[in-house]
């Protein structure tokens, strides 16, 4: 059985419609390398949604991003400093599209006046499928296919009995 380690990211970013592809990369990396290949995508989209929307619409770019990885479950945070200045049609429609593509979401606001956007997803068991063992290849020997018994030409002249009976005596 596969253990499983605890991980964390951590990345601080000034957000711009021109880093938020480059954000996307690298959180897909980092999902790749704790071994969380069915996770990119959906965890890379709400990422990339608020990273958007803070690009579009925030007066401070700076935003925090973290993941944790706890085996069962991956939590991904984003926080801006500039919470208040969002419109509400773009914070409902971008919180409305993380709520249906996460197990898991919530916010809540900063001392400084920022939020904190999180959404989870649950890693589900893949369903498995029993091993088959493969056919190992065959070697040279096993390969080759043994001849058939053919019968070997005669080359010599029948012995006569008596004489085959007198040599073995004498």
């Amino acid at each position: 059985m596969k253990t499983v380690v605890p991980c964390y990211y951590h990345l601080d970013v000034e957000v711009s419609p021109e880093r938020v592809d480059q954000v996307r990369r690298i959180l897909a990396a980092h999902l790749r390398y704790w071994d969380l290949e069915n996770l990119v995508e959906p965890v890379c989209h709400c990422a990339e949604r608020l990273l958007r929307t803070i690009a579009e619409h925030a007066a401070d770019k700076n935003t925090t991003l973290e993941m944790w990885w706890n085996g069962q479950h991956l939590i991904t945070a984003v926080a801006d400093i500039d919470g208040e200045s969002h419109p509400q049609d773009a914070t409902r429609g971008c919180l409305a599209h993380i709520a249906a593509m996460s197990d898991g979401w919530g916010w809540c606001a900063t001392g400084s006046g920022g939020r904190i956007v999180w959404f989870s997803r649950r890693v589900r068991a893949m369903e498995r499928a029993p091993l088959v063992p493969a056919v190992p290849a065959p070697s040279l020997r096993e390969a080759r296919r043994t001849p058939r018994e053919l019968p070997v030409p005669v080359l010599a002249a029948p012995v006569p009995e008596g004489a085959l009976v007198a040599a073995t005596a004498g």
